[in-house]
């Protein structure tokens, strides 16, 4: 009898290793099961590549308008027109970007043909103009039409006419208030054919609403 009893716990100790051991295995082929699946997921699902900042816009971006001065455009504007002295004046050209903008009727002083200063362009950064080498008169055409616009200050912007630099300039300033016409002159020389005028916010956007290219004698 006490050989049987013997056995018996000798086998139920048998079985209770065994047990343990199947429960042992069992525990760390789970965890193993685990880290694979949690390393096959991370690996299934790369890290997207950041995106590109987009190409900015600069002077050189759009091929210059080729044109033979004299040459007068109406920034803004959508048809050619002629002026007080029969000057033709051809439909927006020549700029790299931004956006047209009008007023109208509205009553423009200091100036014979006000239709010039009531259509602009503004938010542009260039205008390009191919043009024969030599010397040139370039005038910029000014006025401050823009209603949100209510003092000194609200607007200041700075440009370049082939090199030659004007900074910080604020149309109402130099034309003494709004709806007061204002022309900026500048002697250029151009040597590559090109003639490149380039715009710079510092307050507000640029704006022009008119550009004379003009052979000097």
């Amino acid at each position: 009898m006490m050989n049987t009893n013997h056995l018996m716990q000798k086998w139920a100790g048998h079985f209770a290793l065994m047990l343990a051991v199947a429960l042992i295995t069992g525990c760390q082929s789970a965890k193993e099961n685990v880290s694979t699946n949690t390393g096959s997921s991370v690996a299934a699902a790369p890290a997207q590549p950041a995106p590109l900042a987009p190409h900015p816009i600069t002077a050189h971006s759009v091929p210059p308008l080729v044109v033979t001065p004299p040459v007068r455009i109406n920034c803004g504007a959508t048809e050619k027109m002629t002026d007080s002295e029969g000057n033709v004046w051809l439909a927006d050209e020549g700029f790299a970007d931004g956006d047209p903008y009008e007023v109208g009727d509205a009553q423009i002083t200091n100036t014979k043909d006000p239709e010039i200063y009531r259509t602009e362009r503004y938010g542009m950064t260039a205008y390009n103009f191919g043009v024969p080498n030599g010397k040139y008169t370039v005038k910029l055409l000014l006025a401050e039409i823009y209603s949100g616009i209510t003092g000194p200050g609200d607007r200041v912007f700075s440009f370049n006419v082939q090199g030659h630099e004007f900074k910080d300039f604020d149309i109402w300033v130099k034309a003494g208030g709004p709806y007061k016409a204002y022309i900026q002159s500048v002697d250029v020389d151009v040597t590559n054919g090109v003639l490149n005028i380039t715009f710079t916010p510092n307050v507000e956007n640029p704006k022009v609403n008119g550009i004379e290219i003009l052979p000097q004698s």
